[in-house]
């Protein structure tokens, strides 16, 4: 508890002071006033653009990273031995390098003229040219690719713990292909799933690297912006007061999901 406290909530308790102030761009003085003024500016355009957008790449990139995740996972687990070892490594490797060197990486295979414009063209797909780089897609492909196995490996834990037996039942009755990833995997996977979401769809809504890297500054996210009111204006109060809008964010993100499983059980 005491090391909550000092870690956790002394420095919760102090942006949520600093929101509520006032700081001169001109002196980077912050006088407390206990003023909402911070809030209320949040309700700019500019402002709720950027928490739309950043709620909207979160949610596709989760979205995309479940659809990925549970024929990977239950391919995964219908391997044995030594090959499913393997597979699991080639999940959980890419961790063992840095994050900004994997993001960095792919602006060379998404930039014109690079990797996958090459590969495109070669296949016949792409006539013009790709511009993916610096654009919103570029950014979802970099969330995706950065939180993938957040999503696998809680998917994985769900569908390894269960008895054969009914797959293969289900198999048996009938049940192929899509029919059967739909009715019958994703079912069962769906605490991994849940589990996932919440590793992946949380900070994913407050991305900084990725958006800074391959959208180039040029497609903003709340974390960029919080980023930009601390670091490059000095604007403590109102940098605080979009910090405590992105925790207030994430915490309804957390209770959704108890408060869903409530409704189903009514």
């Amino acid at each position: 508890m005491l090391l909550v406290a000092v870690f956790f909530l002394a420095p919760l308790a102090l942006i949520a002071v600093y929101s509520l102030g006032t700081t001169s761009i001109v002196t980077f003085v912050t006088h407390f006033g206990w003023t909402l003024s911070n809030y209320t500016s949040l309700r700019s355009s500019l402002y709720l653009g950027t928490i739309e957008r950043s709620l909207l790449l979160s949610a596709s990139a989760t979205l995309a990273c479940a659809v990925l995740a549970v024929p990977i996972a239950f391919f995964i687990v219908s391997q044995r031995g030594r090959t499913q070892v393997l597979l699991l490594l080639a999940v959980i490797v890419p961790f063992w390098t840095s994050f900004l060197i994997r993001i960095y990486a792919w602006t060379n295979i998404l930039q014109n003229g690079g990797l996958l414009e090459s590969a495109l063209r070669h296949l016949g797909l792409l006539h013009g040219s790709l511009n993916v780089l610096y654009t919103p897609t570029a950014i979802a492909i970099g969330i995706v690719y950065g939180y993938l196995p957040l999503m696998v490996l809680p998917v994985y834990v769900a569908l390894e713990r269960l008895d054969p037996t009914v797959l293969e039942a289900a198999e048996d009755l009938g049940s192929h292909g899509w029919h059967f990833m739909w009715r019958i995997v994703v079912p069962l996977a769906r605490p991994g799933l849940i589990a996932g979401a919440l590793l992946v769809g949380i900070p994913a809504t407050g991305e900084f690297v990725t958006p800074q890297i391959l959208g180039g500054g040029k497609t903003l996210m709340l974390g960029n912006v919080i980023a930009t009111q601390f670091l490059d204006i000095g604007n403590l109060s109102f940098g605080s007061a979009l910090a405590m809008c992105l925790i207030a964010i994430v915490i309804v993100m957390l209770l959704v999901q108890p408060l869903l499983r409530r409704v189903r059980r009514t």
